[in-house]
């Protein structure tokens, strides 16, 4: 299932704000109460207990794919792309189910996902507001 939040922003814009990992506490809570680097991993404290993220490499395409790797082991592989629309951006999240998982699970990810990404939409046109101080 795509989920899908239109930002009044550059895509570039976006793009660079949600592809620097430290910025996760500010957007994606679903994923990141707080965010370190630690021997060259980003390890996440989040509502499942510490996780690590892997992204995408830097592209000018747009992708911030990641996979975020569960304290059990598990990987999970998401898709993220922040699409141009002119001055603003679509940004697009490909929530799949996993194995195992249950339709209230599922609703319950898509429910986080969506508060996410209104939370990077708030935060991103917040600090244009603000001139990036926000």
């Amino acid at each position: 299932m795509d989920i899908i939040q239109r930002i009044a922003r550059p895509a570039t814009e976006v793009y660079a704000f949600a592809a620097d990992p430290a910025h996760l506490p500010q957007w994606a809570v679903g994923l990141s109460g707080s965010v370190a680097l630690v021997e060259g991993q980003w390890v996440s404290s989040s509502p499942m207990g510490e996780v690590t993220v892997r992204f995408a490499p830097p592209n000018d395409d747009g992708v911030l794919d990641h996979t975020v790797v569960l304290p059990g082991g598990e990987r999970v592989d998401t898709r993220l792309r922040v699409l141009p629309a002119g001055s603003s951006c679509a940004v697009v999240f490909t929530l799949m189910r996993r194995p195992g998982m249950s339709q209230q699970e599922l609703d319950d990810d898509a429910a986080a996902v969506r508060a996410d990404l209104a939370r990077l939409k708030a935060v991103v046109e917040a600090r244009a507001v603000t001139g990036g101080r926000g």
